[in-house]
């Protein structure tokens, strides 16, 4: 490894493109055609008929640091790791990278289908410049880490996409790697063997093992990595601490968009109809349209009602849900809460007053309902009313769905306890 710079990766100004070949003949007759329509494109739109990938991105990764790299589909992630790992060259610009790279940027990549896990791992070694002797030194700990000691010698075609994980990400990390590069590959596996990967992901780090890591999961981000590198479109957005990166990156995305209910559709609403929701608006504490919240807000959700007839004692509810795990968070309404509504009539609006909102960073769905005083006739039922985001501030924690805001304490013993003596030393005190 080189000690001439404490980098272990430097991006100078790099973009890269790919030409878009969209009129590649795909049969001997399109290319007789398109001998005879030479000006169906004139030379500067074919010049610009290219897909730009990066766009002047220029960022270093220090030794033994782990990075994150986090952005929307397309952003550039995946091009930034086979530039890398030289997979591909950059169009412009200059990637300099000091360090043995093991690359582990798709489910299989590098495997043969028709040779077994054993010869695969012997001919990735090889690849890697290792000779059979230190391969062997390594293959138990391989197969044992993969879990794969009944199938090495099975042809690796025959493999689960698991087993392919588990073996992938085995070979990479077993092979002594200076730099190591994870693409979302590791949701493949189960939930242990995701669990151990990250164990051991822990061990690389303390070895001082450079880390790129690429997953969707914010959280992962922000758990296994030191820094974080944010792209949109192939432009460099943010680079440093991690959680302000991921801060950024995530207020970023839920800006984007409204949190406002569209109209409903016929295949979202029940009930019968005397009474129903119009419209739902998110408000903060001010009554001012809420676009994204913070843990801890005050926030309102008013429900605009439009009743066909006179109601005694209507019961409004509201149900949060967790957008990506569909859990449910809570159901209030106003009979729960003692708060009478005595009659309905025509149109008006319902306000749910949430003092501090409790809820994480995420997005969250919201479903509304209107029922009789009893609770068992239901009026209208509006599943989907309203998406409301949360954007990370107004708490310190960070893990699970909602802030606890909880209060710690600690109360030392007045005092410790003293050693006890061996049973045979007895102290003996004179008569």
């Amino acid at each position: 490894m080189s000690t001439t710079t404490s980098n272990a990766i430097e991006f100078h100004n790099v973009s890269k493109f790919f030409r878009m070949d969209r009129d590649r003949p795909r049969a001997f007759q399109q290319l007789f055609i398109q001998l005879f329509q030479r000006n169906r494109r004139d030379a500067e739109l074919r010049k610009n008929d290219v897909f730009w990938a990066l766009r002047d991105v220029s960022f270093t990764v220090e030794r033994g640091s782990s990075v994150g790299l986090i952005g929307t589909n397309g952003a550039g992630k995946s091009t930034v790791l086979k530039l890398i790992s030289r997979i591909i060259q950059p169009s412009s610009g200059l990637v300099q990278v000091h360090g043995r790279v093991t690359a582990l940027l798709e489910l299989g990549a590098g495997f043969h289908p028709e040779l077994s896990g054993r010869d695969n791992i012997y001919l990735n070694g090889a690849v890697m410049g290792l000779t059979r002797r230190e391969v062997d030194y390594r293959l138990d700990r391989i197969v044992e880490f993969a879990e794969l000691e009944d199938f090495i010698d099975v042809p690796v075609k025959d493999y689960s996409s698991g087993m392919y994980a588990r073996l992938g990400f085995s070979v990479a990390i077993h092979l002594d790697p200076e730099i190591l590069l994870v693409d979302e590959v590791l949701s493949v596996g189960d939930q242990a063997f995701q669990q151990k990967c990250n164990e051991y992901m822990t061990r690389l780090r303390k070895r001082g093992v450079t880390i790129l890591f690429v997953s969707h999961s914010l959280d992962a981000i922000v758990r296994n990595c030191s820094k974080a590198i944010w792209l949109d479109r192939g432009r460099l957005q943010a680079h440093g601490d991690t959680q302000h990166v991921a801060d950024a990156y995530y207020k970023h995305v839920l800006g984007q968009g409204s949190t406002r209910a569209a109209p409903a559709n016929g295949d979202n609403r029940f009930g019968s109809g005397e009474a129903r929701v119009t419209r739902v608006e998110l408000l903060d504490g001010d009554l001012r349209p809420l676009r994204v919240a913070m843990t801890n807000d005050a926030i309102v959700v008013r429900m605009h009602y439009q009743a066909t007839s006179r109601i005694e004692h209507p019961l409004f509810g509201l149900a949060f849900y967790d957008a990506q795990t569909g859990a449910h968070l809570a159901g209030p309404n106003n009979g729960i809460a003692r708060y009478d509504i005595a009659h309905i009539a025509g149109s008006g609006y319902v306000d749910y007053h949430i003092a501090r909102l409790p809820f994480l960073p995420g997005e969250y769905t919201i479903n509304s309902a209107i029922y009789d005083a009893d609770g068992v006739h239901q009026y209208d039922a509006w599943i989907g009313c309203a998406r409301l985001k949360v954007a990370p501030g107004g708490t310190r924690e960070r893990y699970g769905v909602i802030a606890l805001e909880g209060r710690w304490s600690h109360t030392p013993a007045l005092a410790e306890p003293a050693p006890r003596g061996h049973p045979d030393e007895v102290t003996r005190v004179a008569p």
